[in-house]
């Protein structure tokens, strides 16, 4: 039985003015799976990220999320799609508590019950958060920041999750207990996940798919252990490891 794709990029092309970045680039995200966009810097993995969510506009092909196109689909109806876009630099209010911020993930929801649950959630995975609520994020760790904006991308319950660089600057023990709650999220709720990350052996412990970029393409598409457990491939993609 063939799957059909939750995300589908066909032959995008985008960038900035006077600056092409990614070319013919194409992927799927399938419902409930984690795909790992790796590769070095300067690969597009961000460009990518920012085109999908509607922050840079298409100069050529498609993006579907489920079935429908996304061309002439501004930003804020995107989310409300079931779209979510954490961006690199764990991007929160720090004036705000970490209520008012998880507060924000879900302006537009109208079933406020439900949004009730979904903070509910956030705070139990992540605990740290639950204790912190009163306090201003400019107060919180960079792990609990990162966790924060985790949550509040949770709390509008997205269908795909796009995360850019979620483990920049943290702790080893914190990286891996943010890649636990994704992958305990995929499992519990079918959530699928687009993640762009650095960290290379961490993103491919939980994918399962892995889509290596270089100079803004896409050079290999491969099941993530694949890639994970061939030194070969590893140093021909991506050059370390």
């Amino acid at each position: 039985m063939t799957v059909t794709a939750l995300l589908s990029v066909r032959g995008v092309c985008a960038g900035y003015p006077g600056v092409p970045v990614l070319r013919d680039v194409s992927l799927d995200v399938g419902p409930g799976s984690v795909v790992a966009v790796v590769g070095p810097n300067g690969a597009g993995k961000t460009t990518l990220l920012r085109t999908l969510s509607g922050l840079l506009p298409l100069t050529a092909g498609t993006i579907r999320f489920d079935g429908q196109d996304l061309a002439a689909v501004p930003v804020a109806r995107r989310v409300r799609l079931g779209l979510a876009h954490v961006p690199e630099g764990r991007g929160v209010v720090e004036e705000l508590t970490v209520a008012e911020n998880l507060r924000l993930g879900g302006l537009w929801r109208r079933d406020r019950a439900d949004m009730a649950r979904a903070t509910s959630q956030v705070y139990e995975l992540f605990e740290p958060l639950a204790r912190r609520r009163g306090q201003p994020a400019h107060q919180l760790s960079g792990g609990e920041r990162q966790m924060l904006a985790l949550g509040r991308a949770l709390v509008a319950r997205p269908r795909l999750l796009m995360l850019d660089e979620p483990s920049l600057g943290l702790a080893p023990k914190v990286v891996a207990q943010l890649m636990a709650v994704l992958a305990a999220l995929r499992s519990s709720t079918g959530l699928a996940v687009l993640l762009v990350e650095q960290n290379v052996r961490s993103a491919l412990s939980i994918a399962d798919t892995a889509v290596v970029m270089a100079l803004g393409e896409v050079v290999a598409v491969r099941p993530a252990d694949q890639v994970r457990d061939d030194g070969t491939l590893r140093r021909a993609w991506l050059g370390y490891w």
